[in-house]
């Protein structure tokens, strides 16, 4: 008697469900990408309890008849490929043909569907087809998802709380959002909006939509190619940062994607720019062809594969690095007016929760915001003026000469020193601080790399050489990398049972500073024992030299002190920094000095 048995349908589509239908934002991802598939211009997403109770989805796409309504819940059931070389150049959002086999096969689903003048109501519960009649003639797909996993209770019992679930939906609609600008959509939770975009086309718009006007306005526009891909979209200045890669998004020809590398690149070209433990918010734009990537690799197509991903990277890294250095990024500190505070349900981005922590039952009872999530419409905080729209330069970026960075930072004489820490400088314009130690930092840092980048570095013997001990781990691993150290011009020598010896050092380490400094070289060298990479090393070497060696807090220096630190700090490549990625710099302007005293907008007494 036969053992093996082709698997009932229904039972087969329960389990593909535990793969694409993972959680509500799974509902919501499948759905909404189909309406894309569709042509829609206008998508509305509503949800009844972060979708744990019901998920619909309106769109005005093209809609389809009868028999392709109820042929759409079949598995490997689909019209967006027809054979195998359909499947190497990929143009639409779905190609698999499981997603609502799999949902349904979990849910109660109802679709109303129209393509011509005949609508189809097709209703369906569990996987088993229940009705399915004639429906309102409207162009366009309703689809709404029911008590989903009602008939899983082990996936039931395992779905998280409503905030996570609104969460994660929201995550996902506004990376869709910006991946398709020219689309209008509306995202609602018990009749409460959250997210609505215009449809116009302009990314900007729908960053401002999501992260409020203030990071629109600090978002800089790139754009980048080379043979084999096109790149283009919005990238945040250094000050602009959160504490989650969340932030980072990557879409390639329409898809939003996630990959760790392109992440990492967009992370390094802000290297010493920001924070190391912070990042930046990116919404870059991927254009390649189709048959250089593969998007088969995983049901929720957000993995993506590509061809030649070094140049990709490359560019990538460049095409930032060249527009985050082609500005001044001093820190403008703003003094805002005081508003009213209104109670309203609102996002919050970074920590992905609400910042109005009722229980669950009072969050989605919430009343409507007076004003629109969305709403461009904002004033001039030195004007006074109402403007209606961000308005971005068009930049082109290229790799910045010195002479430029010199014109980038502005001039400003130093009037004083606060606390022993902060440099008072002053110009036409406004009033800058500085922090001494960070200031120092980035000369600092920039001298060693640049030193310890010569070929011919000049070295220094030790009057009393420096004996090193070491365990017998560590020993083995500094043996196997010695040249390191020897191309920097150490002279190293075993000296007894894990021991060395140094006699000779490169001229750049400080005087009085010696063992401290190559103590933490050989530390530097033994712990990036992995994947070890000599400019990763440089620059560690660098950071940690220029810190040890930075004017520290506390410490009052001469007028001739300050002007030679800030004439250093001019001529250094990156003068807004430190290596770390604080900022060396920040700036009150003259309206906001006086809006601080109460003088704007008065009378100046003479």
């Amino acid at each position: 008697m036969a053992v093996i048995k082709i698997m009932d349908e229904l039972l087969a589509n329960k389990i593909a469900a535990g793969e694409v239908v993972e959680k509500c934002a799974s509902v919501v991802k499948e759905l909404v990408e189909n309406s894309i598939d569709a042509g829609s211009t206008e998508i509305k997403v509503e949800l009844e309890d972060a979708g744990t109770r019901q998920i619909k989805v309106i769109d005005n796409g093209k809609g389809m008849d009868k028999d392709d309504a109820v042929l759409a819940f079949s598995r490997h059931a689909t019209s967006k490929i027809k054979d195998e070389d359909d499947l190497y150049r990929l143009t639409t959002l779905g190609f698999r043909g499981e997603a609502l086999a799999s949902i349904a096969a979990v849910s109660k689903v109802d679709l109303k569907t129209c393509a011509s003048d005949i609508g189809t109501h097709v209703i369906i519960n569990g996987g088993q087809i229940k009705e399915i009649g004639l429906g309102d003639a409207r162009k366009g797909t309703t689809i709404t998802v029911s008590e989903l996993f009602y008939n899983t209770p082990a996936r039931l019992k395992h779905m998280k709380s409503l905030y996570t679930e609104l969460a994660n939906i929201t995550d996902y609609i506004n990376k869709l959002a910006l991946s398709k600008p020219n689309i209008r959509f509306t995202l609602k939770n018990n009749d409460n909006i959250i997210l609505t975009t215009d449809g116009s086309g302009n990314i900007l718009k729908v960053i401002q939509s999501i992260y409020g006007t203030d990071v629109a306005k600090k978002m800089v526009p790139i754009k980048g190619e080379n043979p084999d891909y096109e790149i283009s979209g919005y990238i945040s200045l250094p000050e602009v940062h959160r504490s989650s890669r969340n932030n980072m998004v990557t879409i390639v020809n329409g898809r939003v994607v996630r990959n760790m590398d392109i992440n990492r690149t967009v992370n390094d070209a802000y290297h010493s720019y920001k924070p190391d433990n912070r990042y930046p918010i990116t919404v870059i734009n991927i254009e390649v062809d189709p048959s250089v990537i593969d998007v088969n690799i995983h049901p929720t197509k957000m993995d993506i594969k590509f061809s030649k991903m070094d140049t990709l990277l490359e560019l990538i890294k460049v095409t930032i690095f060249a527009a985050i250095t082609n500005r001044n990024l001093i820190p403008e500190v703003s003094i805002r007016k005081e508003k009213p505070k209104r109670e309203e349900l609102r996002f919050d981005l970074e920590r992905h929760t609400y910042n109005k922590p009722k229980i669950e039952s009072e969050i989605f009872n919430e009343q409507k915001p007076e004003i629109p999530v969305n709403d461009t419409i904002y004033e001039d905080e030195k004007t006074g003026d109402i403007v209606h729209e961000v308005v971005m330069e068009n930049d082109e970026y290229k790799i910045t000469t010195q002479e430029e960075i010199k014109q980038t930072m502005p001039e400003m004489y130093p009037v004083g020193l606060v606390h022993g820490t902060y440099i008072i400088c002053q110009n036409e314009k406004g009033m800058y601080i500085i922090d001494q130690h960070a200031a120092k930092e980035r000369c600092n840092y920039e001298k060693f790399k640049k030193a310890m980048g010569k070929p011919n570095i000049a070295s220094t013997a030790l009057l009393f050489p420096i004996t090193i001990e070491l365990s017998n781990d560590e020993y083995i691993i500094l043996k196997e990398n010695m040249h390191i150290l020897e191309n920097l011009k150490f002279k190293i020598e075993e000296f007894g049972i894990n021991s060395i010896i140094v006699k000779q050092h490169p001229a750049w380490i400080p005087q009085g500073h010696e063992e401290e400094t190559i103590r933490k070289i050989i530390e530097i060298v033994i712990t990036t024992k992995k994947d070890f990479n000599i400019e990763k090393f440089n620059e560690k070497v660098a950071i940690m030299m220029s810190c040890k060696h930075a004017i520290k807090a506390n410490t009052n220096i001469t007028m001739e002190e300050m002007e030679a630190l800030i004439t250093d700090l001019r001529n250094c490549q990156n003068p807004f920094n430190c290596p770390h990625g604080r900022p060396t710099m920040i700036f009150y302007s003259n309206y906001d000095l006086e809006k601080l005293f109460k003088r704007s907008g008065f009378d100046t007494i003479k």
